[in-house]
């Protein structure tokens, strides 16, 4: 359901119905029954937390949190989770490009037993956008972020915007 309004989202997007702000746009599109941590809260702990990139891997590949697991969105499995031997108190924090789609895979994490689960607000493109680093896959610090799309790249303000083909 969450992939319509996604979609949706883009449409109107292109055509005048932009939200003004990060905060309306996660308020639009998050039911926020996943507490938010900031990037900078992260940046403190980013060592102590398992942090996975729910965005698809072409996203992935361009750049991302120096030990994010990719974990993708259209085909997400527990299981690739659960591989991680992870306790179910543990501390894991979901990010994508903004915190919609990560929302979406929060809930499913606190849906199989996982308790202690954070969505990154504004994602990599707030990570980005202050001045955090980002990595591709050969673990070089890079400043390509994919932007997901033409329309949401307006809320990355910071690093080289990459599309895909």
């Amino acid at each position: 359901m969450k992939h319509i309004f996604l979609f949706i989202s883009l449409f109107f997007s292109v055509f005048g119905s932009a939200q003004n702000s990060l905060d309306e746009l996660l308020k639009t599109y998050n039911n926020e029954n996943i507490p938010y941590i900031s990037v900078i809260e992260l940046m403190e702990i980013q060592e102590q937390v398992h942090l996975f990139d729910a965005r698809e891997k072409d996203e992935y590949e361009v750049s991302h949190i120096r030990n994010a697991i990719n974990i993708g969105y259209t085909n997400f499995e527990i299981e690739i989770v659960k591989k991680q031997n992870i306790q179910n108190n543990d501390t894991i924090v979901v990010y994508c490009s903004l915190g919609v789609r990560s929302e979406d895979i929060s809930e499913k994490l606190k849906e199989a037993g996982f308790t202690n689960v954070y969505n990154l607000y504004g994602g990599i493109f707030e990570w980005k956008n202050n001045n955090y680093p980002v990595i591709n896959l050969q673990g070089q610090l890079t400043d390509k972020v994919h932007a997901y799309s033409k329309q949401w790249a307006k809320w990355l303000l910071k690093g080289k915007k990459v599309y895909s083909n």
